[in-house]
C-alpha cells in the first residue's frame, strides 16, 4: 500500500509520518511511505493545507493530524 505524506517537512508533517508508521506497524499493515515536499506536487494533489495524507492516490485528510483510529480506518479501507 502506498502512503504519501504531503508537506514542507514541518513538525506536523513529521508527526503525521510517525503516527501513520506506528498505526500500520501495530496492526501488521504493510505500507510504503513517501514524503512529498515539492510544492508543485502538493498543489497538484488538490490540498490547500498541510500535512496531507494520501493513500493509494486518494486524499484522506489534510490540514490536520487524524486520530489513530481514523488513520487505521483509512488504511483498512485502502
Amino acid at each position: 500500500m502506498k502512503v504519501k505524506i504531503l508537506g514542507s517537512g514541518c513538525a506536523k508533517c513529521n508527526r503525521l509520518t510517525e503516527k501513520v508508521k506506528e498505526v500500520a506497524e501495530k496492526n501488521n499493515i504493510q505500507i510504503e511511505v513517501e514524503k512529498i515536499t515539492d510544492i508543485q506536487e502538493i498543489v497538484k494533489s488538490g490540498i490547500m493545507m498541510t500535512p496531507g495524507l494520501v493513500i493509494n492516490e486518494k486524499v484522506k485528510s489534510y490540514g490536520i493530524i487524524p486520530k489513530d483510529d481514523e488513520i487505521l480506518n483509512f488504511l483498512k479501507e485502502a
